[in-house]
Parts: C-alpha cells; sequence; structure tokens
C-alpha cells in the first residue's frame, strides 16, 4: 500500500518531471518502487531518456531494467512497435534470459495472439513450474478472452501451489459470485478468513454470501459473520449493521419466533437498530425516515 508521504513524493515528482523541472529518472525509480503503472507517464519519460544516448549511458546496468519498464507501459498503452524494439534490444543482451521470455509471452498477449502466448508461457513453466507471474498470466489472459471456467481452473490449479495467496482466494470468490456459485464463493472466503481472521472485509463478504444462500443454518452463521464485522471495525460498518437485523428478520420468519436463541440474542438487533439510527442522524439526516420505515418492516425499531 502507498503511504500519504510516498503519494505526495509522487505527486511532487510527476509535476516537476511534467513541466520540464528535471527528475524523470527519480520518478521513474519511484514508479517502480511502489509498483505503480502511470503507463502514459512511463512510456512518455521513459523514452525521453532511451532516446538520449547521453543519459541512457549514464543509467550503467540500470539501462536494462529501464527498457523493461517502458516495454510494459507500451504494451499497456497499446504502443506495440516501442514494447517490441525494447523486447528486441533486451532479448539482444540477455539471449538466453526466461525474464526477457516473459516479455516476448507478454507481448504476444498484447498483440491477441493467444495460442501463441499460451505456448509461450507453457514452454517458460517446463523451465521452471513455479514461476507465480506466469501462472498469474494464464489467468489474466482467460479472463481476457472471455474464458471465465478456464480462469476458475487455472486459479484453481494455481491455488494447489500458492494456496497463501490471498489475493488468488479472494479472485477466485468473485468470480464464484459473479457465477451464483456461493458454495464455492463461501469456500474460499472460509480459506481467506482462516488465514487473516482479523480483515472486516473478509467476515462481511462471507456473511453476505450465506445470508444469499439463505436457510437457517446459514442465517444464523451470517449473522455471527456480519456480528464479527461490526466488532473489527468498531460499529462503524453500516451494510454489516444492516446484514444483522436482516438476518434476524429472516431467521424470526424460518422459525415463526420460536427460536430460543433469538430471543436471547434480542439485544444484538436493537443495538444494531440504534447504531444505524445515529449514524443517519449524523452523516444523512435526510434519509433517517426511509431508515425508520425499513427498520419497522422488520420489527426492528427500539
Amino acid at each position: 500500500m502507498v503511504t500519504k508521504t510516498e503519494e505526495n513524493q509522487l505527486n511532487r515528482l510527476e509535476s516537476q518531471v511534467d513541466n520540464a523541472g528535471g527528475g524523470a529518472w527519480e520518478y521513474l525509480c519511484l514508479v517502480r518502487k511502489l509498483k505503480l503503472r502511470r503507463s502514459d507517464k512511463v512510456l512518455n519519460h521513459g523514452l525521453s531518456i532511451l532516446n538520449n544516448p547521453s543519459k541512457r549511458s549514464a543509467l550503467g546496468p540500470e539501462e536494462w531494467t529501464l527498457y523493461e519498464q517502458v516495454a510494459v507501459a507500451a504494451m499497456d498503452c497499446q504502443s506495440l512497435d516501442v514494447a517490441k524494439d525494447c523486447i528486441k534490444v533486451l532479448r539482444k543482451k540477455f539471449p538466453d534470459s526466461k525474464r526477457v521470455g516473459r516479455l516476448e509471452a507478454l507481448l504476444l498477449e498484447a498483440k491477441g495472439s493467444w495460442e501463441l502466448a499460451e505456448k509461450a508461457y507453457s514452454s517458460l513453466l517446463e523451465d521452471n513450474p513455479l514461476d507465480q507471474t506466469i501462472h498469474k498470466r494464464r489467468v489474466a489472459m482467460a479472463k481476457a478472452q472471455g474464458n471465465i471456467p478456464g480462469a476458475i481452473e487455472w486459479l484453481n490449479k494455481y491455488l494447489e501451489i500458492f494456496m497463501a495467496d490471498h489475493d488468488a482466494w479472494r479472485e477466485l470468490a468473485e468470480i464464484y459470485v459473479s457465477l451464483q456459485m456461493y458454495k464455492q464463493a463461501a469456500f474460499c472466503y472460509e480459506e481467506l478468513i482462516l488465514s487473516q481472521p482479523t480483515v472486516p472485509l473478509y467476515h462481511l463478504a462471507y456473511a453476505d454470501v450465506l445470508y444469499t444462500l439463505g436457510g437457517l443454518e446459514n442465517l444464523q452463521t451470517a449473522k455471527k459473520y456480519y456480528t464479527s464485522t461490526i466488532d473489527l471495525t468498531g460499529g462503524k460498518n453500516t451494510r454489516a449493521l444492516f446484514g444483522v437485523c436482516l438476518c434476524t428478520s429472516a431467521i424470526t420468519q424460518v422459525t415463526k419466533g420460536k427460536s430460543k436463541e433469538e430471543k436471547e440474542g434480542s439485544q444484538v438487533q436493537s443495538l444494531a437498530a440504534k447504531m444505524l439510527e445515529k449514524d443517519y442522524k449524523q452523516r444523512a439526516p435526510d434519509k433517517l425516515p426511509q431508515l425508520t420505515t425499513a427498520l419497522k418492516s422488520l420489527t426492528l425499531t427500539s
């Protein structure tokens, strides 16, 4: 995550370089360090250095890093001729480099040559089966072609090897939700909660999926995870507060109000309703009547 200080430094350097105040190399290094794209800026300022022999030679070994950075930026901007020229220079310098091989495969992707790109990635994986970047590119390539089943297959294969990759679990969960495959999505969020139990976003997403699935057991579990989201956020998550109210209403309808657990836990729903009313009074007082009406329909007004 980019800190406020780093963001300010980046914006200052960007403004300086854009206004011909120098510092292009420092700006490019910072963009690379923070793992940002800023592709149009990188392409423009990177080429201004690469096309100047004296500036380029002053970089020393970092010249090749800049060629790689500009190549990726050029592909982002669909300046494929520029990307091709940069990769050609790198291939000449590093004839046996697998890293350059990844760039060549990326260029095939950018051209839409999916079969050739897949062959290139498969060849690279034969030499290094644990190359995370290539595995991720296969997922991205499937999504780019609209091949969602293929993306799911590649993601599952990726997670068999790199099961601690939280971003991959979350991406797979979101794909499953988009396809209304809620049981599979619930499994993904369970994995995320097990590995990162203090992240409220995962508790909330898991609760949403369980609420959508429905059924008494799922609703009761969803309510618990909405409650844990409220705890983890200090009571400041409006969606979780609504979730508690909705779960309570749904459980009451299923059990006809005979659930001992729900009778004992009525304070949680009452507290959630009060917190919602307080929040709306502070941030959206004009919407308070609609909230009151909604809570009355759930028989949760205090």
